[in-house]
């Protein structure tokens, strides 16, 4: 109550100092916004410190912003966003048309690869049981389709024999014989 009379009197000191007599309406307005101002102050208080935290916190999204914008501008003179967006748009057009042609490329080494020998098997026996020993041998070349050829090298004391067969997918139109086959196996199981 103290502070609302200290409120009136220091209005009445003001309006006289000014020239305001009476109880004129602006003198009734300024009491009235004095009396509204006491009554309310607590309010207003929360109201101005839930304004400052405000800014605060708005202070803090912009400094996040503006180091993820140098982030982004990193080494760049630039006048404003647009101009890195359109540089980034066409930089990212340039990397998907790198990654297509890599995908084409990669799917003819793909191909190439399918044709290729990557499969071997290598079989050392002896077919004469009175002549030393494993000097013959079976050599299977197979690509991924367990498609190749066989090549078959006989040992004899009269001389040495090479015999070569076609494979598709692991079969042969000739008859194969048990080191052949096994070869073959060797080949498309990977076991020595």
């Amino acid at each position: 109550m103290e502070s609302w009379q200290n409120g009136n009197a220091l209005v009445s000191k003001a309006s006289s100092a000014c020239g305001i007599v009476g109880s004129s309406p602006t003198l009734s307005v300024l009491k009235n916004m004095i009396n509204f101002l006491n009554q309310n102050i607590l309010i207003i208080v929360i109201l101005i410190l839930g304004l400052i935290i405000w800014n605060i916190f708005l202070q803090l999204l912009i400094l996040k912003i503006k180091k993820k914008l140098r982030l982004f501008l990193k080494g760049r003179k630039v006048k404003d966003v647009e101009e890195v967006l359109s540089e980034q748009l066409k930089r990212m057009r340039g990397i998907e048309k790198n990654v297509k042609e890599l995908t084409k490329w990669n799917k003819d080494l793909q191909k190439m690869c399918d044709l290729s020998i990557t499969k071997l098997g290598v079989i050392r026996f002896n077919p004469f049981k009175d002549t030393g020993g494993d000097q013959s041998f079976v050599v299977a070349f197979l690509d991924s389709n367990n498609s190749g050829v066989i090549f078959s090298s006989l040992y004899t004391r009269e001389g040495t024999r090479v015999y070569t067969k076609p494979i598709e997918k692991g079969k042969s139109d000739y008859h194969l014989t048990k080191e052949e086959l096994e070869a073959i196996k060797q080949a498309i199981n990977g076991k020595e």
